[in-house]
């Protein structure tokens, strides 16, 4: 069976229309585009940065992401729906494309049909699916926007703008189709294949075939200006994002998870550091504006914002994207609020839920950053003491920089000064040599290797912070003395591997410091353990328990670390009952992004909200593996009131109790 459409040529769409047709289209095309090339200035606002190396990779990334939706059916429901309706109005587009090309092409110009038989009646059946699919998804996305709408979700004019134009376009096609059908179609086998039209073409069948000859040709129409209506409107409303949000997956940092960019504190010809105005930005910073399609996933994550602090990661961007559009000379951190960009913990939450590949926590370091090094404003004195603290005992805590190792007597260890011949250089980090409860852990890796047979030395009282803190605070300047100081101590040694019991000293000594040329693997001690315990070096008894388990942001998001701690717990016996925030979605502890040393005065406590979520397994303990964390939690059980329903513990004092 051929497929023919008579009634295309005969009514509104003969040759004599061909041209107005295309060039409406071409001018639709042509508004949009100039509108993208305007804004493409706004984009060079921005410093340049490198986005388009490994450009296979970063075509295939982004063809995942686009085609496969892979980010947006991350969230079920609202993700789902959006991607089945993108991919109902994608089929709807090809195939109009198909149709177009054989009736306005390869047909008229050479007589050749390939919309023909069996193809086509698949085809037609396919075609007629996917648009039911859309519009019912797209049915089901205006009920939540409008009517049920979740806390937080915003709506201006031009969303329900372009909603009404892509449902009047779904209902006028099926329109035109039914029109079509009723005069040329009914009662053929034809029509069968087109459920959908056939139920619109039924509706038209008490009509004479002149009046649905006319509603074909008058729908179609405006069909089509429908259609030139959506296109010329998409640049000037946050349906932009259909372009910038594919271009942001191509232009994604592929660098290592979570790595900041170093600045060059001895260039001479720099006036300000960090980020004050919008051109402080990189260009990629600005164009993220543009790709927010503002679903406020990132919002939902954000431990700040659920604990009623003033950061919303989604209008931080948004707001930013504002003052490049209509003030490049404004303030960022008036533009952003002050206190909002203190709030980050930066547990990279809003970026590992975005769907739009926006990156949230580099902007505001970098507006940190200048807030730091060249206005000398932190957020809270006790932030000042603690940096006070680390340039004069190389610790944020204040305790003298000559007691660093004292924890580690009676351990049998030495240092590297006095023994550089080990198999691995244990970075202690702060907490772990000066905090009482956090000595617990340092003492209980260091058995768990000697059982396993390793050589532990560590570097005692010439260790000093890994400087994340201070970083993540703004404060560039300390994180960069601290770690040149540790990288050519250590690199003097000779040391072959490191082990971190802190994520914080992981990921800073395994990504940031290879800007200083620090080449040396790092390892956490979950992953470490875990790999003695796996070729047998490390014996362990077990005893069942149950508990529930804390991702750290810092292992986790950051290092995508979250089976090798799992592992070594059900090891020794340890039945996990997960949160329902864990993994990936892990809710934060609250220390991270410096806040470690900061005081938690707005709102609620983040580390109290992650106790209340552990009660809920019903499990008696709290397992975490990082010393930020368990500071975090000891303090959270005692405000949340539950000394008697949960402890929180660390993954090596399970392990050291089974040796």
């Amino acid at each position: 069976m051929e497929f023919t459409r008579e009634i295309y040529w005969n009514v509104g769409h003969g040759p004599t229309t061909l041209l107005p047709m295309y060039l409406l289209t071409l001018a639709a095309v042509f508004v949009l585009l100039r509108e993208f090339v305007a804004r493409v200035k706004i984009y060079k606002q921005g410093k340049p940065v490198e986005r388009f190396d490994q450009r296979s990779r970063r075509i295939s990334a982004m063809l995942k992401a686009v085609l496969l939706q892979a980010k947006v059916i991350r969230v079920k429901g609202p993700g789902l729906a959006h991607g089945l309706f993108f991919w109902g109005f994608g089929l709807l587009f090809l195939g109009t494309v198909l149709i177009v090309v054989q009736a306005d092409f390869t047909d008229l110009f050479f007589g050749i049909k390939f919309l023909k038989g069996n193809f086509y009646l698949l085809f037609s059946a396919v075609l007629d699916l996917a648009g039911l699919v859309a519009i019912i998804m797209l049915g089901g996305l205006l009920v939540r926007r409008y009517l049920v709408r979740p806390d937080g979700l915003e709506s201006k004019a031009d969303d329900a703008i372009m909603h009404g134009l892509l449902f009047a376009i779904l209902i006028s096609g099926f329109v035109i189709e039914g029109a079509r059908m009723a005069a040329t179609e009914m009662g053929t086998p034809l029509a069968l294949w087109s459920p959908v039209g056939l139920v619109f073409a039924k509706g038209l069948t008490a009509y004479n075939k002149e009046t649905i000859l006319t509603l074909h040709l008058y729908t179609w129409w405006f069909h089509l200006l429908l259609v030139m209506a959506f296109i010329v409107a998409i640049p000037f409303t946050k349906f932009r994002h259909i372009f910038t949000t594919s271009l942001n997956y191509l232009f994604a940092d592929l660098g290592p998870t979570g790595k900041l960019v170093s600045l060059d504190l001895e260039d001479e010809e720099v006036e300000s550091f960090g980020a004050s105005k919008i051109t402080d930005l990189t260009w990629k910073d600005i164009f993220d504006t543009d790709a927010c399609t503002q679903c406020k996933r990132c919002q939902d994550r954000c431990p700040a914002h659920n604990t009623e602090k003033p950061l919303s990661p989604m209008k931080l961007i948004n707001q930013l994207g504002d003052v490049a559009l209509n003030n490049s000379e404004g303030s960022l951190a008036d533009a952003c609020d002050k206190e909002a960009i203190w709030s980050c913990t930066t547990c990279r939450a809003c970026q590992e839920i975005c769907p739009a590949a926006i990156e949230h926590v580099n902007k505001i370091v970098d507006m940190r950053r200048n807030l730091v090094l060249m206005e000398g404003e932190f957020p809270g004195e006790e932030v000042m003491v603690a940096m006070e603290n680390t340039e004069v005992n190389g610790n944020p805590l204040g305790i003298g920089y000559a007691s660093r190792g004292d924890w580690a007597e009676g351990l049998g260890i030495k240092t590297l000064a006095e023994d550089p011949e080990v198999d691995i250089l244990y970075f202690v980090g702060c907490y772990a040599s000066f905090d009482n409860r956090n000595i617990k852990i340092a003492t209980a890796f260091v058995k768990l290797c000697q059982a396993s047979g390793i050589k532990v030395g560590i570097l005692g009282k010439e260790e000093k912070c890994c400087g994340e803190p201070m970083r993540k605070m703004g404060n560039e300047y300390l994180y960069q003395t601290l770690a040149a100081e540790n990288v050519e101590l250590i690199k003097g040694y000779g040391v072959k591997q490191i082990v971190t019991s802190c994520p914080h000293c992981f990921n800073t000594l395994s990504k940031d410091y290879r800007d200083f040329d620090f080449d040396i693997p790092v390892t956490n001690y979950s992953t470490y353990l875990q790999q003695l315990l796996q070729n047998g070096q490390l014996k362990l008894s077990s005893v069942d328990f149950s508990c529930t388990y804390h991702d750290s942001c810092y292992l986790g998001r950051h290092n995508d670390i979250y089976d090798a701690p799992r592992q070594l717990i059900e090891a020794v016996g340890g039945q996990i009952i997960e949160m329902d925030e864990s993994r990936s979605e892990a809710f934060c502890c609250s220390a991270g992004g410096g806040r470690i040393m900061a005081e938690e005065s707005l709102g609620s406590r983040i580390n109290v909200k992650r106790v209340e979520m552990a009660v809920e397994t019903g499990a008696p303990t709290l397992v975490s593996n990082c010393p930020f964390c368990l500071t975090m939690f000891e303090d959270g059980v005692k405000g949340a009131d539950v000394e008697e329903r949960l402890v929180a513990r660390d993954i090596t004092e399970l392990l050291a109790e089974r040796l």
